[in-house]
């Protein structure tokens, strides 16, 4: 079987533009400690964007074990302290990361998902996480390439299946989850672990799809490069699905580029009949993390607040029976979007 490693996964670097910026930062963090850089990182973000208090989101860290796989599966857990409409149990979004993330990462968007009555579950993919980072320098392309492989996107996938399994095997969590209402959702390398286990079939590999996740976000999803037109792999995808992306969401590494129009094609490509594209303005690939800056300062800022009112407004009009939830997103947020799209 040919090992295909997809350019595209390199690129879900995001944030990276060059291999000197990337030593640098490296460097600067390895006196922190993790919990000392996730502190840091968060207390900037909240200056720039308004984020749910420690009263409204309770967020649970676990370390799990896939002994059945050798692999730790490390994941954050983001709860409303109070569920909306006194429900006993909130629907419940996992989340995959994008190369050299963690579950620390996209806490703009859990802790919102929270506060609006749903759960985020961020889960932490090993071999492909933050420890990319760590290190020479001099290495780091041998670290991503070991973390472009057939074997880590399927890991990947089964990453998601395992942490679903446990969350609900939990009698003090699943009391709180509504296990009929979950959702997928990824950006960049994540996207594409989402649409895995929403049905996206890769001709001659495994299947990764969960019946549990009854919908699916992809943000920034880039194509599955090397296996030919994405018709065949996405076409299976039947669930509800909201793709998001900007005019400027390109990925560059050397010899390689995927621009918008890649995400395009692949909303394009799903089988599902409710599905939604949503294309920003400018922008950039990164912007869409916990990242402040990429894209344009102001830019950044109102794309990620608008960026998680949109998913909770998709999930609304899904599971609360507010079927002109986008539509009001919409008229309220036309200036950040792209006219052509």
């Amino acid at each position: 079987m040919p090992r295909h490693r997809p350019a595209l996964i390199l690129a879900l670097i995001g944030a990276v533009t060059s291999l000197g910026l990337l030593g640098c930062a490296s460097r600067a963090s390895e006196s922190l400690t993790e919990a000392e850089r996730v502190a840091t990182r968060q207390a900037q973000l909240a200056q720039a964007l308004p984020m749910p208090s420690a009263e409204q989101v309770e967020a649970l860290e676990r370390d799990w074990v896939d002994s059945a796989r050798g692999r730790a599966v490390p994941a954050r857990l983001y709860l409303p302290r109070a569920a909306p409409g006194g429900d006993a149990r909130v629907p419940l979004v996992v989340v995959s990361h994008g190369i050299g993330g963690s579950r620390f990462g996209y806490s703009y968007l859990g802790r919102h998902l929270a506060a609006q009555g749903y759960a985020a579950l961020h889960v932490q993919h090993v071999g492909s996480d933050n420890r990319l980072w760590r290190g020479s320098p001099w290495d780091l392309l041998e670290r991503l390439n070991g973390a472009a492989t057939e074997a880590e996107a399927i890991a990947r996938a089964q990453d998601l299946r395992f942490a679903l399994d446990q969350v609900l095997a939990d009698p003090a969590l699943a009391a709180r989850l509504d296990a009929t209402r979950i959702a997928a959702l990824g950006h960049s390398y994540g996207a594409n672990t989402a649409l895995l286990v929403s049905g996206a079939r890769v001709p001659g590999k495994p299947a990764l799809a969960d019946a549990r996740v009854k919908a699916v976000v992809a943000i920034s999803a880039p194509p599955f490069h090397g296996y030919g037109a994405p018709g065949p792999i996405l076409a299976p995808i039947g669930l509800p699905a909201l793709h998001v992306t900007a005019e400027d969401d390109d990925i560059r590494i050397p010899g390689f580029f995927s621009g918008v129009q890649d995400r395009v094609a692949l909303y394009e490509a799903m089988g599902s009949t409710s599905k939604r594209l949503v294309v920003f303005r400018d922008g950039s690939h990164s912007m869409f993390t916990d990242r402040l800056g990429t894209g344009g300062s102001a830019h950044n800022v109102a794309v990620k607040r608008a960026t998680r009112e949109l998913v909770v407004a998709f999930l609304d009009s899904l599971w609360r029976e507010r079927g002109d939830a986008l539509e009001r997103w919409q008229a309220e947020h036309t200036a950040l979007l792209s006219p052509g799209a």
